[in-house]
């Protein structure tokens, strides 16, 4: 079971001291606190608020996951280079259609400094 980093396991102190590898590793969950049932969601995940990822053949986001719980709703894999070996800003928008209130994260995987979690985005379903 590899180790998973969540912003909450860091100190305030080493978040300020590292704040460019935290910020470009973290992944965010962003959408809107209500859903109506039954209709098209979009969750926006976004690894970084203020920096960017790394693009390098040896060095890049693998997947980006978004979770309910404990249930995957959908994961992106990313292919080595797909930025043209340029830093980018990973993000991608999912597309769900909820029944119930949900408490999305997500995870993203970098492959040289391992598997990274949002907070936990807390969504209330309206009919």
């Amino acid at each position: 079971m590899p180790r998973v980093f969540k912003s909450v396991d860091i100190s305030k102190e080493e978040k300020e001291i590292r704040k460019d590898y935290f910020d470009r590793h973290t992944p965010w969950v962003i959408c809107e606190d209500t859903a109506k049932r039954g209709e098209k969601f979009k969750v926006k995940v976004k690894l970084g608020r203020d920096y960017v990822h790394p693009a390098d053949p040896d060095h890049y986001i693998d997947y980006i996951q978004l979770w309910n719980r404990e249930t995957l709703l959908a994961d992106l894999r990313i292919t080595p280079m797909v930025l043209g070996n340029n830093s980018g800003q990973v993000e991608v928008d999912f597309y769900i259609v909820p029944q119930n209130s949900m408490n999305l994260s997500a995870m993203a995987l970098c492959t040289k400094h391992g598997l990274w979690q949002s907070d936990s985005k807390e969504v209330l379903i309206r009919d």
